[in-house]
């Protein structure tokens, strides 16, 4: 399983972006999708998740702001950003869940994308 993140770029305080992320790679099911970020010299953290099922999590900070979704058929999870602020800077990290079924054979494991960079300028 890959995943591909994109959509990031340079925004204004009050501005918005969309970021996408689209699983391919075979046969698979995904369970947990979500994202993540990491700012210059913090750590990773969690910015918000859904489930198979469509339920979701927010970190604190971005509640009210942040919506997450997701198109099972096209394997892709999206963050729709509003109202970003500039502490919202950070490169933001998609993550997948997933089972693959081969020969009899579950797999389960959890994959990350790339990366793709938000900077919101003040």
């Amino acid at each position: 399983v890959q995943l591909q993140a994109y959509g990031g770029g340079l925004v204004q305080a009050g501005g918005f972006l969309r970021l996408s992320c689209a699983a391919s790679g075979g046969d698979f099911r995904l369970n947990n999708m979500g994202w993540h970020r990491q700012a210059p010299g913090k750590q990773r953290e969690l910015v918000a998740t859904m489930s198979s099922g469509g339920s979701t999590t927010y970190a604190d900070s971005v509640k009210g702001r942040v919506t997450i979704s997701r198109d099972n058929a096209k394997n892709t999870v999206y963050l729709q950003m509003n109202t970003l602020k500039p502490e919202d800077t950070a490169v933001y990290y998609c993550e997948a869940d997933y089972i693959v079924i081969t020969d009899g054979t579950v797999v389960a494991g959890r994959e990350w994308g790339q990366g793709t960079l938000v900077t919101v300028s003040s």
